[in-house]
């Protein structure tokens, strides 16, 4: 029992801290907050965090990197191509986006952002998330018969799309351009089928 006890409070912590990030950014994010956030004792963030801040927020990236990824895959079940997949991925993030009047926006980029070249911890869980993103994106096209050396480059440059797409939209307060993504993700995806035809 307090081994469940004791998962679930250090889930609930890196929960917290995944959605103050999306809030206010990993600077902006002090463990003071993460605790009162997550109702959970003061002492517990040091007993499942040894290692404090860093640990907790490259917990916090995986969380949003498998959360994210569970979209994506999530989304590629059925008979859709891949820009049909990724439009839907997109219209789960503008929602998102949209829900929170554009105060959620990706706590990966954030933390890259912010924390890319200050710390070799968390700029390597970013690249982990995604990665994580990348891969399952370049599967599908694969499945859907690019090549997969075709598939990995296309992949990429969709997954920065998104990622830009939703820091232009929190900026503008408009989810249009994440939907000029997904009009320039059908044609990069045509493109590269006929590319690899």
């Amino acid at each position: 029992m307090t081994g469940t006890k004791g998962a679930e409070t250090s889930l609930r912590l890196a929960e917290s801290m995944l959605e103050l990030i999306q809030r206010h950014g990993y600077s902006g994010t002090g463990l003071n907050a993460v605790v009162e956030h997550a109702g959970a004792p003061k002492g517990s963030l040091y007993f499942h965090y040894p290692q404090g801040k860093e640990a907790l927020g490259q917990k916090a990236v995986a969380l949003a990197a498998a959360r994210f990824g569970s979209l994506v895959t999530g989304s590629a079940t059925g008979p859709a191509t891949a820009g049909e997949a990724l439009g839907r991925v997109i219209d789960e993030l503008a929602g998102m986006l949209d829900d929170s009047d554009f105060q959620l926006g990706c706590p990966v980029s954030v933390v890259t952002l912010e924390m890319g070249g200050e710390s070799e911890r968390l700029r390597d869980a970013c690249a982990e998330a995604f990665e994580s993103w990348i891969a399952p994106v370049g599967e599908l096209l694969v499945a859907q018969g690019r090549p997969r050396t075709v598939a990995r480059a296309l992949a990429t440059a969709v997954v920065s799309m998104v990622e830009g797409a939703v820091i232009v939209s929190r900026a503008q307060r408009s989810t249009e351009p994440l939907y000029c993504a997904a009009r320039a993700i059908a044609v990069l995806l045509a493109e590269g089928t006929e590319a690899s035809a």
